[in-house]
């Protein structure tokens, strides 16, 4: 399939705080259109959100990088105002199948190389788009996650109960997403309250609009998960035994889980990125928007290597 030309944008206006950024739908696959929002000129840069977020996530980070890059933050397939196909196999949510979703949009927005900088989920995303198409991905940042292989053997005993919501979205279709969509809410927001360190970072709008785009989203949001506890360990698992890794300049950034769960995060990624800057932050989980001052620079710094 080849992407559509892109509609004539419109002022996007969920994006708070981000006035010059314009929004268009781009289909990226049968069916699938992806919702982006782009600003800026120079070298590329697509951002990526994590859970229970959206693009959103990036406002105050993409402000600051579109005076000197081309800035592009989708809603990746499943989640915010991006289509939410069906669950109809374990490819469709799988991160090979996001990570094509984003090379093919950059393509279409004319961008054949750019850099990726990726949180939470949009993190796994970015990883496997950096394994899978080294050729368009030129540098990757990764925000507060492990890849999702070591991620399961990392979780074990009474501390794995920090990822009960891991287990949980594992199951097959139709208990979990019942049992969520029951209590959206309370499910969503207690990501959003127990991860964050700064309250005021996810102010009151911002937050229900988390919370409403998750409502939104439940099915497709456990579909994401699912394929993690499946087929992307699956892809994970046949590029370590292959002894394939990340060829482009990789930055990780996280939180000290090691400490808490008992690994070395920083060697667990140098397995897989040997040109690796990795550092431990002291902000909560959602750091684009609690010291989105850091993330921009180590973003700009990716650049200069």
């Amino acid at each position: 399939m080849s992407p559509s030309t892109p509609p004539t944008p419109q002022i996007r206006t969920d994006l708070a705080g981000l006035p010059g950024f314009t929004t268009r739908r781009v289909e990226v696959d049968e069916g699938v259109r992806l919702d982006v929002a782009t600003a800026g000129s120079g070298t590329p840069v697509v951002l990526l959100h994590g859970f229970p977020q959206t693009g959103l996530m990036w406002r105050h980070v993409a402000a600051d990088l579109a005076a000197d890059h081309t800035v592009v933050i989708p809603d990746l397939r499943g989640y915010g105002a991006s289509d939410k196909p069906e669950e109809a196999g374990p490819d469709v949510y799988s991160k090979r199948t996001m990570a094509r979703d984003v090379v093919r949009l950059a393509a279409a927005l004319g961008h054949d190389r750019f850099a990726l900088a990726g949180h939470d989920r949009g993190a796994l995303v970015a990883f496997r788009a950096a394994m899978d198409h080294p050729e368009a991905v030129s540098r990757v940042a990764l925000l507060d996650v492990l890849p999702t292989l070591d991620m399961w053997e990392s979780l074990r005993g009474t501390t794995a109960a920090v990822g009960f919501h891991l287990y949980l979205m594992a199951q097959p279709p139709g208990l979990p997403e019942r049992m969520i969509a029951d209590s959206a809410d309370a499910f969503f927001g207690f990501f959003l309250d127990a991860w964050t360190k700064d309250p005021t970072a996810l102010p009151d709008d911002v937050r229900a609009s988390y919370l409403a785009a998750s409502a939104a989203a439940v099915p497709s949001i456990v579909a994401d998960y699912r394929a993690s506890a499946g087929v992307d360990v699956e892809h994970d698992t046949a590029d370590r035994d292959s002894g394939r890794t990340i060829t482009v300049p990789v930055t990780v950034l996280q939180q000290d889980w090691g400490a808490l769960l008992g690994y070395d995060a920083e060697a667990l990624w140098r397995n897989w990125a040997p040109d690796l800057r990795h550092r431990t932050v002291s902000c909560g989980h959602f750091m684009a928007e609690e010291d989105p001052a850091l993330i921009t620079s180590e973003i700009r710094a990716l650049f200069g290597r």
